[in-house]
């Protein structure tokens, strides 16, 4: 059974959703091709070596589709491909695959390198709380049938032709080729090959399988001989045998779009002879400075580090957030230290709000608002600004705000809900509450025991459990 996406929370908004279409170059009401389903494939990644934060920004980005899509009610059924062959170092035609160099120099099997990396893909995805359960990871590997046969349908059909080493997708035949994001000069494309390869026609078509080499690792039998597939026609292989010919929704990294994106398109309708998605949604690099987040520049971050430094992961997906995915956004370690005392600070006010409320929820004219922001293309920035000031408000009852806690965790995924046995510090309680404090605190410290439980009845007839801890007295707001 296909893992489908589930909703929780309170009743639906009649907010529509809309996303930045990359397709049209415009904001899209969203309609899907079924009503209450939506197919979604995510660019996944290639698992030679651990995903970076760089890399791991579009999954917290198609997770938040996905949680808006989920809330509005539909069911998402969602992909996201592992690529363990085909992709070569530098993202070209020519040269070696970077699945065969991670396995050389692990001196593991490339089968036992995709099986560790995807282990811990995986592990950092659920870390960053994106319900994995809900996906599915099929790897390139196990559809080389289904690329096999879309090559030979792109063969027959007169799209494909073979050059020194191996078969290549005619660009010239796809008169929209390089159409995606507006590119009209297709031989200007950023990342457009220029490796010079005997019988190759035009700097813009791309390899669709290669000829084996003698030392090659991975190599499969196909009409053209022993070989391997291209990076591409994977993910056109896979839309097709998992979510149809036409899908709703494809995301991915910016950098997709010149290549990889128009390379996918032109070889699954020529193939198909119908649009491959309706709906492309791109997401902007994280920078550290002005240099974008890779291993070549040995510059990455990984989970692992965040982890070892004491600092939750959320504390990365609430960074993340704060700016919206369009928008380039730059790492810095005090970003992120304060990402985590924000979020601490939400998971507090979270804990006072579950015991206030009793757990029961309401609906409110900010969680409508906070809604409506989200299903504008994400407006995730809009949604933590709503959340910070309506947890301040006096107006908004309890169960008022449990209902925008649970909507927030139910759109932003940062497990606000689940509070924090974590104290708050003095200083986020009113001044003439803290004087209170302290005062009790040296009360304590001189042996003054009857002053101290005069502080302690008077801070309780003003709203605040007291319980004394090893560094002084624990306060929290008491239950109204």
């Amino acid at each position: 059974m296909w893992p489908f996406t589930r909703r929780r929370g309170l009743t639906d908004s009649a907010a529509p959703v809309f996303f930045t279409n990359t397709l049209t170059g415009k904001k899209d009401l969203f309609i899907p091709l079924k009503p209450s389903v939506v197919s979604m494939y995510s660019c996944g990644p290639t698992v030679y070596s651990r995903a970076h934060i760089g890399n791991l920004r579009a999954y917290i980005f198609s997770d938040t589709i996905v949680r808006v899509l989920t809330q509005a009610g539909y069911h998402v059924r969602r992909v996201i491909n592992i690529t363990d062959v085909g992709h070569l170092v530098g993202d070209g035609d020519h040269g070696e695959d970077k699945m065969a160099k991670g396995a050389r120099e692990e001196q593991k099997s490339p089968a036992d390198i995709a099986a560790h990396y995807t282990k811990l893909f995986i592990e950092d995805l659920a870390a960053l709380n994106v319900d994995t359960e809900a996906v599915l990871f099929p790897h390139a590997t196990e559809y080389i049938k289904e690329q096999v046969a879309m090559i030979k349908t792109l063969n027959d059909r007169g799209f494909a032709y073979r050059a020194e080493d191996g078969i290549y997708f005619d660009t010239a035949k796809f008169p929209n080729y390089g159409s995606l994001g507006g590119a009209n000069k297709v031989e200007l494309l950023p990342g457009a090959r220029i490796e010079k390869i005997r019988g190759k026609k035009s700097v813009t078509d791309f390899v669709l399988w290669r000829d084996a080499k003698p030392d090659d690792l991975q190599q499969w039998d196909s009409p053209w001989g022993r070989g391997n597939p291209g990076w591409h026609i994977e993910c056109s292989a896979m839309v097709k045998a998992l979510l149809g010919e036409t899908i709703d929704i494809h995301t991915g990294g910016m950098d997709h779009i010149p290549t990889h994106h128009n390379n996918e398109i032109a070889q699954s309708e020529a193939a198909n002879n119908r649009p491959l998605a309706r709906y492309w949604i791109h997401e902007a690099f994280l920078t550290i400075g002005a240099d974008k987040i890779s291993k070549s520049l040995q510059n990455d971050i990984y989970i692992s580090e965040i982890a070892q430094k004491g600092i939750d992961p959320l504390a990365l997906r609430y960074l993340f957030l704060q700016a919206h995915y369009r928008t380039p956004l730059s790492f810095t370690w005090d970003a992120l230290r304060a990402s985590a005392e924000a979020r601490k600070r939400f998971a507090r006010i979270a804990t006072e709000v579950r015991r206030e409320s009793g757990e029961k929820t309401e609906d409110s004219e900010e969680r409508d608002r906070m809604i409506s922001h989200m299903r504008d293309d994400l407006g995730s920035p809009q949604a933590l600004a709503i959340l910070a000031t309506a947890l301040r408000e006096d107006e908004l009852s309890p169960e008022q705000k449990w209902g925008l806690i649970l909507t927030a965790d139910e759109l932003l995924g940062l497990s606000l809900a689940e509070g924090t046995d974590e104290p708050a510090p003095l200083s986020s309680f009113p001044e003439a509450i803290q004087k209170l404090v302290l005062e009790r605190d040296f009360a304590r410290g001189a042996g003054d025991y009857a002053r101290a439980d005069a502080l302690r009845y008077e801070l309780s007839d003003r709203g605040y459990r007291v319980e004394d801890g090893p560094n002084g007295t624990l306060l929290t707001r008491d239950p109204q």
